[in-house]
């Protein structure tokens, strides 16, 4: 029995993988790109919005705006009463979010397939007619510092993102964080906040997407109605600073009152999410540390009780990325000691193939990944918007694994020696207050 529930699975992720995502997409007038999946097997739809803009587009001197927006788009519109929006979508069988990244935002709804019109028109509401007053910035501004004390300021470890980047980028605009300097946005004024939003929230720097049991037809009307009378912005250019390259070891160190165990951070700048290479660092990650039976987990953790952690993973963004590796002492062990196990692994990466069973192991976890993704409407509206806005190709939700199964052995060995080296990275010793008193 067993045997024949393992052959079903396989089947299942088999035809789920080789399904394609149908999708049809275009331009309205203003700019705003549409996509639309129509699936109706299911009794929902997902509307989204994502939005080019992040953390990246701000003034160094205003930083956090792009994720205090986030927040500030649910306060209310012309036609939606304040704090009315959550109670909107609940009442009607709904669900909502929205998050913000280096590169972008992204807003969505999730409604029974009968509320697609709703969810069109308050999307629509949010880009058109939102209310940005002194009220509004002052709630959310304080609903933006609650979340930084929790998530960043309180938080074990919290700070390792700020630490990292700031260090790796001095020219790009990714070396602030997504949520930015408090003391920007106290000084910020209401005029500052309406020039942010109709610089960057506009049709003409934004992708709307549909997906669910909806018909197309009918569904083009809905966005023309809702949409194509929103006005066009101003040209946005996506431009910024490309930096050295680092060719000398940086070598740094971090308190943090909040941690009692430090741990130490290898850190790789690494090329755009959309280059070949950041596939197969993905591929890198996953050979040292995806799992139990990953290389420096059972070696450090299992086997040698070196570490209470590892980990390491490629962090790609838009215009470039960092290659992480990071773990936690264990016992006696120092910072030096689990840097030196890491560079050990990198190299025997650098100087051998791995085998073919673990390369075919890669294969297999990236298509279980690949089928996962799409396996809901609203993760199949958020890569629909994913790529198009980030990588310029929408059909990339249905021929990326075709990247990752296309990667060599030869080809994770090459990589390796390109940019995991120790002249090109930085070692942040990341430590406890305690430990310098």
């Amino acid at each position: 029995m067993k045997n024949n529930i393992a052959v079903v699975l396989l089947l299942l992720v088999a035809v789920g993988w080789s399904q394609q995502i149908n999708f049809i997409e275009y331009d309205l007038d203003n700019g705003l790109h549409v996509i639309l999946h129509q699936d109706n097997t299911v009794p929902v739809v997902t509307t989204s919005v994502m939005y080019h803009v992040g953390s990246k587009d701000e003034n160094p001197e205003r930083t956090g705006f792009a994720h205090f927006f986030e927040h500030l788009l649910f306060e209310g519109t012309e036609n939606i009463e304040r704090g009315d929006w959550f109670e909107i979508v609940s009442s009607n069988g709904g669900t909502n979010n929205a998050n913000t990244t280096q590169d972008r935002t992204y807003y969505y709804e999730v409604f029974p397939s009968n509320n697609l019109e709703l969810g069109l028109w308050m999307e629509s509401e949010r880009m058109l007619h939102p209310i940005i007053n002194e009220i509004g910035v002052e709630t959310q501004n304080e609903v933006v510092k609650e979340e930084k004390r929790l998530r960043v300021d309180n938080q074990v470890y919290g700070k390792w993102i700020e630490q990292v980047f700031r260090y790796l980028f001095k020219k790009h605009p990714y070396r602030w964080t997504v949520i930015g300097s408090m003391d920007h946005l106290d000084a910020a004024t209401l005029e500052e906040f309406r020039a942010f939003n109709k610089k960057y929230n506009v049709p003409n720097n934004a992708t709307l997407v549909v997906a669910g049991n909806i018909e197309i037809v009918e569904t083009k009307k809905l966005v023309n109605k809702y949409f194509e009378n929103i006005p066009r912005g101003l040209e946005i250019n996506h431009d910024f600073p490309t930096e050295d390259d680092i060719t000398q070891e940086i070598k740094a160190e971090f308190e943090d009152p909040n941690i009692q165990i430090p741990a130490v951070f290898t850190v790789y700048r690494t090329p755009s999410m959309t280059a070949r290479d950041a596939y197969v660092l993905d591929m890198i990650s996953t050979i040292i540390t995806d799992g139990k039976s990953s290389r420096l987990y059972k070696k450090l953790v299992d086997d040698e009780k070196k570490a209470l952690q590892v980990a390491a993973f490629n962090y790609s963004l838009e215009d470039y990325g960092a290659y992480i590796v990071l773990a936690l002492p264990l016992g006696n062990n120092t910072l030096d000691d689990l840097v030196n196990e890491m560079d050990e692994e990198i190299r025997d990466l650098q100087k051998n193939l791995i085998s073919e069973k673990d390369m075919q192991k890669l294969y297999n976890k990236y298509e279980n990944q690949f089928v996962n993704s799409n396996s809901s409407m609203a993760g199949i509206a958020h890569s629909l918007a994913t790529y198009y806005t980030l990588y310029d190709d929408t059909n990339l939700i249905n021929t990326e694994i075709d990247i990752y199964n296309s990667i060599t052995r030869e080809e994770i060995r090459k990589i390796a020696k390109k940019y995991l080296n120790q002249n090109q990275r930085l070692v942040l010793d990341y430590l406890p207050t305690s430990s310098k008193n």
